[in-house]
């Protein structure tokens, strides 16, 4: 039986399969397609030689902190969108393009070598006894302890165990495409349908030349081509980190159904419209195509059916959510907290669930410490162990909340009453798991009525609030049922503000009952040092006035 499946050789299953790896974790990837990569795509033109981008072209460090970071430790070279010279803008189809100074792709990076240099090292460092290509999955069965999963490869079926599974793919497609068993809840479902898969029904030309010839001529290779019958809608330059490897690439106009009414003409189209732009010198072009709506492992009929709308680059949290008791996982770009669409989304989705998959290792070896800590550090160990486990019930507890206040027509405050009664019951469990912990608290010091334990109580709260806030914004812009509430639906600053007062004097009132706690545990175990019962034995401090 196989620890960890993942299923989808994107980006986000090549990292996590990498770091799975890395920690001795054993793992196999399964992919539909014959190739790795999912829609990071690169091919050759026989004009230049050089790799051009069919699917992702560009990161962006300024704002992209993760897959900058990857980049760099893969030891790939990057090198700077080129965007100096005239914008061309042709606003018509009988006229001449006006030109414009103007930066269009704010400070991106390109790999140089194309994108699917990044593909071929991460699989690289996997074994070819860890990749299954051309395994389709169909159906996915919890079996209690682990997860049964059903491929067809060519024209036969196969079927996998594992205790762990990752489905590393667009939920959408998921969704469509895959059957479950038990079912997934209606929440889940919705939620996977309701994610756009970003460029899933786009196409993407690059043309490849023996010169720059814009480049010469003081342009950028920057164009907008907006007039109605306009085929190629925006187009940039494709050109290698030297700028001798010429190329132009363009995202097509056409909606999926022109594209495949025109599909014939769709050269001579195309080749034509760039003429018209950059005038003779663009014709007669190598062309290399993608239409990514006739990719069945990357669109999903909706994604094909439905316009594509503005750019959402955070997902519903309902995605995120370790499900049948954390033997699933959902991955893939569309499931990020930001980055969602884009390669950061991939690693950041991949990063989640390897914490998550490493928490769970933890508890089923009933969480190993190392040898040699102290009482103290053991039970501090646990305690942070499991508050790392608590943002997904403290959103479950606020979904389930809003959804009362939303049954009952309640209608004011609902986020902020939502999120601060479960932040309160999650505050409580924390109380009450401290009191559960062993802990030798007659060398520890209290200053002011406050334990020194105190700072390494609240450390593994860091992150909670900010999280769950993210999660319930993100999830409240995709609600449906809250469009009617516009203030819930898109929550402004100033509620998020007050929201936030409400949390911080929650966040005091735990602290001091925790402290509490811990004196109460300081003074029972001198009590029973000194043979005295509980209660009578002598203090370290003051009575507490302040934890927080």
């Amino acid at each position: 039986m196989l620890d960890t499946a993942i299923i989808g050789g994107g980006l986000c299953g090549l990292a996590l399969a990498r770091s799975l790896k890395k920690a001795d974790r054993s793992l196999t990837l399964f992919e539909a397609r014959a190739r790795l990569g999912g829609r990071i795509l690169s091919a050759v033109p026989a004009t230049t030689g050089e790799a051009l981008d069919l699917g992702p072209t560009w990161f962006w460090p300024d704002t992209q902190p993760l897959i900058t970071a990857f980049v760099s430790e893969l030891g790939l070279s990057t090198f700077a969108q080129h965007d100096e010279g005239a914008v061309l803008h042709l606003t018509e189809a009988d006229k001449a393009p006006q030109g414009f100074a103007q930066q269009v792709h704010g400070g991106a990076r390109r790999i140089a070598g194309g994108m699917a240099r990044m593909v071929a090292t991460l699989a690289d460092g996997l074994g070819e006894d860890e990749i299954r290509l051309g395994h389709v999955l169909q159906k996915v069965e919890d079996k209690g302890d682990h997860v049964v999963l059903t491929f067809r490869v060519d024209d036969a079926f196969l079927t996998v165990e594992a205790r762990h599974v990752v489905i590393a793919l667009p939920p959408r497609l998921v969704a469509e495409t895959v059957r479950f068993s038990p079912d997934l809840d209606s929440a889940t479902r919705d939620a996977m349908g309701a994610a756009p898969t970003w460029m899933a029904a786009q196409a993407k030309v690059v043309m490849a030349f023996t010169a720059p010839f814009w480049r010469e001529a003081g342009q950028s290779g920057n164009a907008f081509v907006t007039h109605e019958q306009a085929v190629v809608g925006e187009i940039f330059d494709a050109c290698d980190a030297s700028g001798t490897k010429a190329a132009l690439g363009g995202f097509l106009s056409f909606p999926p159904d022109l594209r495949e009414a025109f599909v014939a003409g769709l050269p001579m189209l195309m080749d034509s419209q760039m003429a018209q732009v950059f005038g003779s010198a663009a014709e007669g072009a190598e062309q290399l195509y993608q239409d990514w709506a006739l990719e069945p492992f990357t669109c999903s009929a909706r994604d094909r059916a439905e316009p594509q709308g503005e750019h959402v680059a955070f997902s519903n949290p309902l995605l995120r959510r370790p499900l049948w008791d954390g033997r699933l996982y959902l991955g893939g770009s569309e499931t990020a907290t930001q980055g969602a669409g884009y390669l950061e989304g991939a690693l950041e989705a991949a990063r989640r669930i390897d914490r998550a998959l490493a928490r769970a290792r933890s508890e089923e070896d009933d969480m190993v410490l190392p040898e040699g800590l102290s009482i103290n550090a053991a039970s501090l160990a646990r305690f942070s162990a499991w508050v790392a486990t608590l943002n997904d019930a403290a959103f479950e507890a606020y979904r389930v909340r809003l959804n009362r206040a939303l049954a009952t027509q309640q209608r004011e405050q609902l986020t902020q009453r939502a999120m601060l009664g479960a932040i309160e019951d999650i505050y409580e469990r924390a109380v009450d798991m401290l009191d559960t912990l062993p802990f030798d608290l007659r060398d520890v010091p209290v200053e002011k009525g406050r334990s020194a334990l105190m700072s390494d109580v609240q450390l593994p709260f860091r992150d909670f609030i900010q999280t769950l806030l993210d999660d319930i914004v993100a999830f409240n812009r995709t609600s449906c049922a809250l469009s009617n509430f516009p203030g819930e639906h898109h929550l402004a600053k100033d509620y998020v503000q007050t929201i936030l007062r409400d949390v911080a004097a929650a966040w005091r009132d735990f602290c001091l009952a925790a402290n509490r706690r811990l004196l109460a545990k300081a003074e029972a175990g001198l009590a029973a040092v000194d043979g005295l019962p509980p209660g009578a034995g002598p203090r370290k401090g003051p009575i507490l006035t302040s934890a927080s």
